[in-house]
């Protein structure tokens, strides 16, 4: 084709080298916005997922390749906080919950925990509630201490009624057992679910939640006031709900998750 064309066989390869080149530039620009965008986080695959997004087909061996080639390293743990021993809740209630982590109902099983968080050189708390269907965090809170204020302030976040969540399920931790919260969850009709004792697994993805906000915010920030804390947190929840892709949502955020689900309805 070169001959016919009278075109130099070098002049071919020069301008293939360029393109090349040219996008590959494009290509690396793009997967940085979305690394720096998205709070260091992604990996190759939610990188891939959002490249496809943008009109991009690439592999994850090609983008780890440019990720490497750039020094972008995906966040991942520090901070060593030493428990202190509280109450156990002996209550009798059930686990409804069962480890059915995969609901296909909004706010029909609400989970939730606490975990530290250093402010200054004091522990604080954090709170969060998950609701199950879109592991959407609904509702959450900080503070300087590990209580029923804590929780209870969780669900004054909440938008909307209360009353449409069905069960709450937790671990067994004193914060959750008090009469603050019973008046709270039996005022909204709220049932009850409970973890078996010092099982971690029934409780998981909770547990899983707590992980990624250590990963991705908690040990990536200096928070030098409670008021800081609360200004970071609402910002983080902002994002996790309305842009973050999770894998167990097939890479969409729990927003998209739910509107694509209210569209099957209709």
């Amino acid at each position: 084709m070169c001959n016919v064309l009278q075109i130099p066989k070098s002049t071919f390869y020069y301008e293939v080298s360029e393109k090349e080149s040219e996008d590959e530039s494009i290509l690396t620009k793009a997967i940085v916005a979305i690394f720096q965008s998205n709070r260091k986080v992604y990996g190759t695959r939610k990188i891939k997922t959002k490249l496809q997004e943008q009109g991009y087909t690439v592999s994850r061996r090609r983008i780890g390749r440019i990720m490497k080639e750039q020094g972008l390293v995906s966040t991942y743990t520090i901070a060593q906080y030493k428990p202190h021993r509280t109450a156990c809740n002996d209550a009798n209630t059930a686990n409804v919950l069962k480890r059915e982590f995969n609901q296909t109902e909004a706010k029909r099983f609400v989970v939730s925990d606490l975990t530290y968080v250093k402010v200054g050189h004091k522990w604080h708390y954090i709170c969060v509630l998950v609701d199950l269907f879109n592991r959407e965090i609904i509702g959450h809170s900080a503070g300087p201490r590990k209580d029923a204020a804590l929780v209870s302030r969780a669900f004054a976040t909440v938008e909307g009624d209360l009353s449409d969540i069905q069960w709450f399920h937790t671990d067994r931790g004193s914060e959750f057992k008090n009469q603050a919260m019973d008046t709270l969850l039996k005022t909204f009709d709220i049932g009850r679910s409970l973890s078996m004792k010092g099982c971690p697994y029934d409780n998981a993805v909770a547990e899983a939640t707590y992980k990624v906000m250590k990963t991705e915010f908690i040990n990536q920030m200096s928070f030098q006031s409670l008021h800081h804390l609360k200004l970071e947190l609402y910002d983080y929840v902002n994002w996790f709900n309305k842009h973050r892709v999770h894998g167990s949502l097939g890479y969409m955020t729990p927003v998209q998750y739910k509107a694509a689900a209210l569209k099957k309805v209709v």
